[in-house]
């Protein structure tokens, strides 16, 4: 299984530039996957840089609906003339950060002809790819939702990330869950998946916010994040810093990927 991070906010190649986004390309015997596509047009290309054939891409998933994992698409779209895009139900619904800012998906991208809308709690594609949602299991841990907003009935309530879905990849023997922003907690999130036989976790922690006088509140994680046998490798919203301080208790346990790294599982 190979995984390449097209865009992230940081890069670690030269010829890879970064961005405020995250979009990741999953090889396996059977498919060619893009997950998420940053926030502009930007991630293809570094494909490009890559040597990644977008145009080869069979499937495609949406992990939640915001700007900077969407943004990319109508892009994708354009390049690609075939593989369907996999997005939550309520992907399109108006979503704003803590400052009012717009950060929903893209509207061109709203109701696009080759979106197929997730309904259920749980749809196999194949014995492969697995896209989950975890949709009424209880969160043990508190999500915190940053200041953000969604539309719901012509008004502003806080977000409540029914938006955001989860890719289960198989290959063989080898299992792994990957997650753009893991808004409804990556404690929780491991702990409703925590059956899947993951051996690696692949996405961001959404730890960004917090400030480094309040680090000390990722201890409670870091020590829960050890309990599972897998290797965690995020990026994104974890934030440089605070991955900076989770790998001093976590090790080689907890690894970082910036745009351009390539993981061979």
């Amino acid at each position: 299984m190979r995984i390449v991070t097209l865009m992230e906010n940081t890069s670690g190649r030269e010829c890879c530039r970064a961005e405020h986004g995250l979009s990741l390309y999953i090889e396996t015997d059977r498919h060619k996957v893009l997950f998420d596509a940053g926030a502009s047009g930007l991630f293809a290309k570094n494909a490009l840089a890559l040597g990644v054939d977008l145009a080869a891409v069979d499937t495609a998933v949406l992990s939640h609906g915001h700007s900077d994992h969407s943004g990319g698409m109508t892009t994708f779209f354009r390049l690609n003339d075939h593989a369907k895009l996999y997005a939550r139900a309520t992907y399109d619904r108006p979503r704003y950060n803590r400052d009012g800012k717009y950060i929903g998906v893209e509207p061109r991208l709203i109701g696009h002809p080759r979106i197929v809308v997730v309904g259920e709690d749980r749809l196999r594609l194949d014995n492969e790819l697995t896209i989950a949602s975890y949709a009424g299991k209880p969160c043990e841990w508190p999500v915190d939702t940053c200041g953000m907003m969604m539309e719901a009935g012509g008004v502003l309530v806080p977000e409540q990330f029914g938006h955001e879905q989860y890719l289960l990849v198989s290959e063989g023997a080898k299992k792994v869950l990957i997650s753009g922003c893991s808004h409804r907690g990556i404690l929780n999130i491991m702990e409703w998946a925590s059956k899947e036989g993951a051996q690696a976790v692949v996405g961001g922690f959404h730890f960004k916010d917090v400030p480094e006088d309040r680090f000390r509140r990722m201890d409670v994680a870091a020590a829960e994040l050890k309990r599972w046998p897998v290797t965690y490798y995020t990026c994104h919203c974890t934030g440089v810093p605070q991955y900076g301080y989770l790998r001093q208790r976590m090790g080689e346990q907890l690894r970082y990927l910036a745009a351009g790294d390539e993981l061979v599982l």
